[in-house]
């Protein structure tokens, strides 16, 4: 299993050192490590940032080498809250498109925190809408959106305010 946290935490190191320390401290031997981190910087899109310094990077760059580091060793869970929160749309859509493709492609299964609504539409399969730390209502994201079975469910998919 595997975690990316809303603030992105990484060494300070470059792109490529942040990506490749699961996987060499997991024993991992080079050759394996370097075909892995060159996929995964080439699928984040971060290839020709590979030796930049990570504290160089913009916020949507940090948290795709974050996730990039995160499945770097195939997790089987992904574990990411608000992996989106106060990025700029180019980066959302790219973050999106990467959990879909990690979900689908390579079979983990991914657990995303998130309070937004048209993000959780976008990306998810299963819904599962928590209030005040308590199980509300889950299932197929589809039903959640469009007919919701608790009202409170149903108030927070339209906007508005529960109390």
């Amino acid at each position: 299993m595997s975690l990316v946290f809303q603030k992105t935490i990484l060494f300070r190191e470059n792109v490529w050192n942040n990506v490749t320390y699961g996987l060499k401290a997991r024993g991992y031997k080079k050759p394996e490590i370097n075909e892995r981190v060159e996929t995964l910087l080439e699928q984040v899109g971060l290839k020709e940032l590979a030796w930049r310094r990570a504290d160089t990077l913009s916020g949507g760059e940090a948290q795709r080498v974050a996730i990039a580091r995160a499945v770097a060793f195939d997790p089987e869970l992904l574990l990411l809250d608000e992996p989106t929160a106060n990025l700029d749309p180019y980066n959302i859509e790219l973050i999106e498109e990467m959990i879909k493709k990690l979900n689908r492609s390579k079979t983990i299964t991914v657990v995303i925190v998130t309070h937004n609504v048209f993000q959780a539409r976008r990306i998810t399969d299963e819904v599962i809408f928590i209030d005040r730390g308590n199980i509300v209502e889950m299932g197929p994201a589809e039903k959640i959106f469009t007919g919701p079975d608790h009202e409170k469910t149903r108030l927070y998919v339209e906007g508005k305010v529960i109390s």
